[in-house]
């Protein structure tokens, strides 16, 4: 069972990777630690000199001279998460929030909104000190974390979101702006402002949004480095205004503030009050009172207000956006964010009690922009409002363009998103910054903020519980390289995450959080199909492991029962090339049991330089992969066939789970045919077109490799023994040994030429012969063999592929037998095991009469060569062994195997013969051999077998 060919191909492959794993380390250090800590902002210039020879010192120097220097945790993190997070929501919408809720709810929002926040931040901060983390931001964690399908699709949501975002940002400042110089359609101010010029209506404050995004794309073109500068001065003009704020509820005692006009100016009051601090303002404002929107005419709720309110807690990624452009991510993400989140929230909560305090109801529900009419100076508030909603539309912008490059350097989207890898000379990925603009443009047709606040709510809700998932699978899967620096958390903190995250969504709107869990669903299986196999490791398979040990432990092999038995199937494959219509047919027959393919390579690893099957591993998963079964592979190496054989039946499995039958291909000597010839080219070519490796001279490489069948010499028996390394005897001690180790054992002729397709085509008929066809003196059909011959019959009957088979059973009788008598008890032994079959009886007299014409003269000869012999005493020793088989003639056995032959009109589509166990004499092993061939000489694909365990039972 040789496992050679390609010896070319393989010795070059092993030198490549023996040059891979003995190479200088310190040579390979370096260069490895630039390619993991690499930006994504990697220069052009860099680009189109790798292919360069240059020493990996040289590649550092010449990209930090190319790239501007990077950001640390203030200007990387705090910076642009409190800008994204002061926003609209601080000076635009807080009133609106206590206006529509009160105090009480408006508090309780708080809380629910900050709780949800910070168990997604500790999330992220546990993931993010988990290693070294890539440009992508939400998008890498999660890729990296729970695979490609899940990442990318929950990176393409964030990217929405994002883009929803720097809308919703830039609707906001249409309206701070609008609210200040704009001009209503009867030519009065809408605030009563002297400085009133700007004309108003859905199509100029398109215009408006249109211009304001056109400038933070500009900005966002130069570069991360410079939008940081920004930031940092919007950050201290932020900061000024908000201490304005907090001055003005001290210092303005009273103050009359006209309305904005709106369409229903004539159902309220022109004027409210800011009444200073006073307990009957308070007592007006802590209860709920819900009324329409005067933007959007629409009536607000609980779950609308808290959408819009949310807006100013999804600024929290905004750091974990500039990944990318950090000094060290691991370290400023969670010292970044957590700052922020604890400033933003206690600023919210006093915002919201000074609001009650001072500011008539009225005003709060009509009057969104009161902030700048309370002020000590109007312009502060204005400047303040302009400054950080730009700065939020920025970076919900350049947080777009950061997760789209990432999501196209990774190829999920194979070629569609290609574009979007380009960057400029000083690394800044310019495509998907214009890409993101025309995105964010789209959405700026919807109008209103109101209008899509739910949207992105709901879309950042759906980010943030991946991110909690992500945590908790990689806590839950236990895995040794897990192992964050930020120890803040545990499992509960991420299932209350994904909790609060889920109720939200649904709370805020449930025909949104079903539509974008659909798209998302829709996602993840469009990257399913498009996306490369990916090297990053998938936490699926951590946590498949850790639940399959928990199990595998549970299943205690000493409380196996007979009723729940099921076919654990150890198949021996010399060449899969010969085998792919038996491996086929076994994996229909194995009743959702463990199926495993076995190899034996001769070999002694005493005098190789390396594992040789190491490498094979992949060509053998590949097979399975392509002939879409579900079956293991095993290989191993030994000194013989027989060795082998036993290793893996000693081996294979685990625990409760251990292949209880062995299956092997008949030893003759037909031809092989090889069946993967056509399929494998055609792989080789869809492998050439879409997958991509990380190693580009691997690219070309077909899938599996399988030593040619050589055209004219049997290079397998059946398609599984290969050539001379296994000879007759030595087959028949494989089989022997299985039977003592309590195997079951089936022999499978004639599949080397077996089309599973064609089989199933027409009326499909499947033959049982459960009687010991060498033993015709015994009759007997409820044999531990018989049955086990029935149960399998059975379970490829219960195969989908196979219901519509009928089986056929023949039962063989001798005259003077009562014929409807044995028929009766085998219809009655059918009904009993809840089996289905025709019973087909066949008279067999000419045959035994046959037998035992020639078998006493056999005995009298071989009698007579043994007295001669001097082997007496042998013959005794080897007859006190339990054999089930005779010495029949090849007469009698052409004879039975003509019968077989002309039973049936219609040849059936696999035939089950009983095996009989081999003779304890091991010098009758070639008559063995010999009996069985001439048995099964011409009966197509057929399977012979021998059951040692009981495994049918009637009980219920």
């Amino acid at each position: 069972m040789t496992g050679g060919g390609c010896k070319h191909r393989q010795s070059c492959d092993r030198s490549r990777r023996g040059s891979l794993n003995h190479g200088d380390m310190s040579e390979r250090t370096p260069l490895l630690h630039y390619r993991l800590s690499a930006s994504v902002n990697e220069s052009g210039e860099h680009r189109r000199d790798e292919h360069e020879p240059r020493s990996p010192a040289t590649v550092r120097r010449k990209s930090a001279a190319t790239q501007p220097p990077k950001l640390n945790t203030f200007f990387g993190v705090v910076i642009p998460t409190l800008l994204s997070m002061f926003s609209v929501v601080l000076f635009l919408r807080l009133g609106f929030v206590v206006g529509q809720c009160g105090l009480y709810q408006t508090i309780a929002m708080l809380l629910v909104a900050y709780f949800i926040i910070s168990m997604t931040v500790l999330s992220v901060c546990a993931i993010s000190t988990n290693g070294a983390l890539d440009a992508g931001g939400a998008y890498y964690m999660i890729s990296r974390a729970l695979g490609p399908e899940f990442g990318g699709s929950i990176g393409i949501m964030f990217f929405l979101a994002n883009v929803c975002g720097s809308a919703l940002y830039v609707l906001g400042l249409v309206e701070a702006i609008l609210t200040t110089f704009g001009i209503s359609d009867d030519g009065s101010s809408l605030t009563g402002s002297r400085v009133a010029v700007l004309p108003t209506g859905y199509w100029w404050s398109l215009l408006y949004g249109t211009v304001i995004l056109l400038l933070c794309v500009l900005v966002c073109l130069v570069g991360a480095h410079i939008y940081a500068k920004a930031t940092f001065l919007i950050f201290i003009i932020v900061m000024v205004v908000l201490g304005t704020i907090f001055i003005s509820f001290f210092a303005v005692p009273f103050r009359n503030v006209q309305l904005p006009g709106h369409r229903n100016a004539s159902l309220v009051p022109t004027r409210a009050n800011f009444t200073g601090f006073k307990l009957e303002t308070l007592l007006g404002n802590v209860q709920a009172d819900y009324v329409v929107d005067y933007t959007t005419g629409v009536m607000m709720t609980f779950a609308t207000v808290f959408a819009v309110m949310f807006n100013g807690c999804t600024g929290i990624m905004a750091g974990s956006n500039m990944s990318g452009d950090l000094k060290s991510p691991s370290y400023s993400i969670p010292r970044g964010t957590i700052t922020a989140v604890i400033f933003t929230f206690i600023i919210y909560n006093l915002l919201s009690i000074l609001i009650s305090c001072t500011c008539d109801r009225i005003l709060l529900q009509q009057d969104y922009g009161f902030l700048t009419d309370i002020n000590v100076w109007h312009p502060f508030v204005t400047i303040g409002v302009y400054s950080s909603t730009l700065s939020a539309a920025m970076s919900n912008l350049i947080g777009a363009s950061r997760i789209l490059y990432a999501l196209a350097r990774d190829n999920l989207l194979g070629r569609f998103l290609s574009p979007a890898k380009h960057t400029s000379a000083s690394g800044n990925p310019w495509v998907s910054v214009l890409i993101s603009w025309i995105f964010v443009q789209l959405v700026l047709f919807s109008g209103k903020l109101n209008t899509i606040a739910s949207i992105v709510t709901i879309f950042f809700l759906l980010v943030y519980a991946a991110v909690d998932l992500a945590c908790l699978a990689l806590e839950w899967a236990s895995a040794p390289n897990f192992r964050p620096t930020f120890r803040y958390f545990t499992w509960h903190t991420c299932v209350l995450g994904i909790v609060g995250c889920a109720v939200m969504m649904f709370l805020i709107n449930a025909i949104y959080a079903s539509a974008s869990i659909a798209f998302m669903l829709l996602l993840l299986l469009l990257i399913h199909y498009l996306s490369p196999v990916s090297s990053w490791g998938c936490i699926s398979q951590a946590l498949i492991f850790h639940q399959v040990r928990k199990y595998l432990l549970m299943l205690d092999v000493r409380k196996d029962h007979v009723k729940f038995w099921r076919p654990q199937v150890l198949l021996m494959v010399s060449n899969p090339r010969c085998s792919v219509g038996l491996i086929t047919f076994i994996n229909d027959i194995k009743k959702s049991g463990l199926y495993v393919l076995g190899h034996v390579q001769l070999g002694d690893l005493d005098v190789l330089p390396s594992d040789p099957l190491q490498s094979q591993y992949d060509s053998w998963l590949s097979l399975v992969d392509h002939l879409n079964i579900k079956a293991f592979v095993n290989l191993t190496l030994a000194d013989s066939i027989r060795h082998g054989v036993q290793h893996l039946l000693f081996i294979s499995g685990l625990g409760g789970m251990r292949p209880n039958t062995l299956v092997l291909g008949f030893y003759d000597d037909i031809s092989p045919q090889d069946q993967l010839q056509d399929s494998s080219l055609l792989i080789c070519k869809i492998s050439d077109n879409s997958s991509q490796t990380d190693d580009p001279e691997d690219q070309n490489d077909p899938p599996f490799h399988f030593p040619p069948v050589r055209g004219g010499v049997p290079v397998g028996r059946g398609g599984v023994w290969g050539g001379k390394s296994l000879g007759p005897q030595e087959y028949v001690c494989v089989i022997a040994d299985a039977v003592k180790m309590l195997k079951n054992v089936a022999l499978a002729r004639y599949f080397g030429q077996f089309d599973r397709t064609q089989a199933l085509q027409g009326t499909i008929y499947v033959d049982v012969w459960p009687v010991n066809l060498l033993r015709p003196d015994s009759a007997a059909y409820v044999d531990t063999c018989s049955l086990f011959l029935l149960q399998l019959a059975c379970i490829l009957n219960m195969t989908r592929a196979w219901q519509k088979a009928k089986l056929r059973l023949f039962l063989c009788v001798e005259e003077g037998r009562s014929l409807k008598g044995t028929e009766q008890k085998l219809k009655h032994l059918l009904k009993e095991l809840r089996m289905k079959a025709e019973i087909c009886t066949v008279p067999w007299d000419s045959q035994v009469a046959l037998h035992w014409q020639r078998q006493t003269r056999s005995e009298k000869i071989e009698d007579m060569e043994s007295e001669e012999d001097g082997v007496e005493d042998d013959k005794a020793f080897a007859n006190s062994f339990p054999s089930n088989t005779s010495r029949v003639s090849d007469e009698y056995l052409q004879a039975v195997n003509k019968l077989i032959l002309n039973q049936t009109l219609c040849p059936p589509a696999i035939r089950f013969l009983y095996l009989p166990r081999p003779p304890a004499d091991t010098s009758r092993y070639h008559d063995y051999l010999n009996q069985l061939e001439v048995l099964t000489r011409n009966l197509g694909p057929t399977l012979l077998i021998h059951g040692v365990t009981p495994v049918i039972t009637t009980d219920l």
